[in-house]
């Protein structure tokens, strides 16, 4: 049979991670989308008044440890049952306990770790007593529901969203694990630990507690740092000047076209331990910026490299970000959309009150008719060449022209394709 009301007992000999499980909301660690005072789960918890439920989020987040507070909390009988271990015989057993218990009042709450692994069959076998009260399933996945879970089922229960936690709530988190261990470290190395674990307080916890183990004389070095995580100490502030010259470093590389000179600055920030998410992003927005309809593909691949950092984290996604870095360096530069956009922005600050022109207008009412809404708008599909001489700008902006292609790689098309609207619609004013 499942353990019953097992999450929170924590030996000595237990490892770190489970030791510092929390035993209240107060204790726990980031999530305050959900559980700051005031918040839908918190209000959930606090009122013992349970919903069948999933949290949904990457490792380490504290799924379980959530379901070990409701464990605390609740008066239902609680009932901690692992995907990875059970099959439809336990989950037989575990839904005739569940009956029993219903038949003289008593709630009976079945947490089913890592949910998403179990098929569609054994899924189906919860859904009757779900909808009938019989049970209140709290589910924990790393994987969509939508795609794991049962549409019947799923619908039945809310879903949570778990986040990776923030470097400074793991930092806050391993300062108060430091004290149980008796060992000391420098902010700079909670702060590298924090960043290699990349959201994950449980790998945290486990780093922390590998290198209490190696620390001399209690004292947490930045040599033991570099032994326990095979790697360099990123030993500078993330948020201060070494970061962002760093990423500066990066960038300038990939537009001045040096694929070899952006991947050396690229390994020096994984290396050091930069999230990879954030340069991810960062290569995201240089593809619109910086190469732009001259290569429109490196919009997506660059998209493409963050979701795979995502997906698979350090250091598997190392190849991928290396991929869109060289990519992003021998694409075809232009900047014309980011000067596009901030041409129009200096417009549109000083014409904020400028109203939108009748023809332009959606006529969704009688009264909007009346007022002429709509009125002298030309739907392009309605001609022959897709295209009409009608004036989209307001009246005191007429003639202005923000978008400037360059000749650089497929931009070179747009640009032809863009001349000749513009003589078409002059020839016909």
């Amino acid at each position: 049979m499942p353990e019953t009301r097992s999450l929170f007992e924590t030996p000595s000999d237990e490892p770190l991670a489970a030791r510092m499980r929390p035993t209240s909301l107060d204790d726990f660690a980031g999530q305050e989308h959900l559980i700051a005072p005031g918040r839908i789960l918190r209000r959930i918890i606090d009122s013992d008044s349970i919903p069948s439920m999933i949290f949904w989020g990457p490792p380490g987040v504290g799924k379980t440890s959530l379901a070990s507070i409701i464990a605390r909390k609740t008066n239902a009988h609680f009932i901690n049952f692992s995907a990875v271990t059970s099959g439809i015989k336990e989950i037989r057993e575990v839904m005739k306990q569940a009956e029993s218990n219903r038949s003289f009042g008593e709630r009976t709450i079945l947490f089913v770790d890592e949910i998403h692994r179990f098929n569609k069959a054994q899924q189906d076998a919860f859904l009757p007593f779900v909808e009938k009260g019989s049970i209140i399933l709290i589910g924990a996945t790393t994987e969509n529901p939508s795609f794991e879970i049962n549409g019947a089922l799923l619908s039945r229960c809310r879903v949570f969203v778990l986040k990776p936690l923030a470097v400074e709530e793991i930092v806050k988190l391993l300062k108060r694990a430091l004290r149980l261990l008796d060992v000391s470290a420098s902010d700079e190395i909670l702060e590298a630990s924090a960043v290699f674990s990349n959201g994950d307080a449980r790998s945290a916890l486990s780093l922390l507690e590998m290198m209490a183990m190696n620390s001399e004389d209690g004292r947490i070095t930045p040599e033991v740092f570099e032994q326990c995580t095979s790697r360099k100490s990123l030993l500078y502030d993330k948020s201060g000047e070494e970061h962002y010259n760093l990423i500066s470093a990066l960038h300038k590389s990939m537009r001045n076209s040096d694929p070899d000179a952006a991947v050396y600055w690229l390994a020096r920030m994984l290396e050091a331990g930069e999230d990879p998410l954030y340069i991810a992003r960062r290569i995201v927005r240089f593809a619109s910026e910086d190469v732009g309809l001259a290569e429109p593909g490196a919009l997506a691949m660059a998209v493409a490299a963050y979701k795979a950092c995502h997906f698979l984290g350090m250091p598997e996604c190392t190849v991928h970000l290396t991929q869109a870095v060289i990519h992003m360096s021998i694409a075809p530069k232009s900047n014309s959309l980011d000067v596009a956009y901030h041409a129009a922005r200096e417009d549109a600050l000083q014409s904020l009150a400028e109203p939108v022109p009748l023809h332009l207008r959606n006529a969704t009412t009688r009264l909007m008719r009346e007022l002429e809404y709509g009125k002298g708008y030309q739907f392009a599909h309605d001609y022959e060449e897709r295209l009409t001489v009608m004036e989209c700008l307001p009246e005191s902006l007429r003639g202005r022209e923000y978008y400037q292609p360059t000749e650089q790689g497929s931009e070179k098309g747009y640009k032809t394709r863009l001349e000749s609207i513009k003589s078409w619609k002059a020839s016909r004013r």
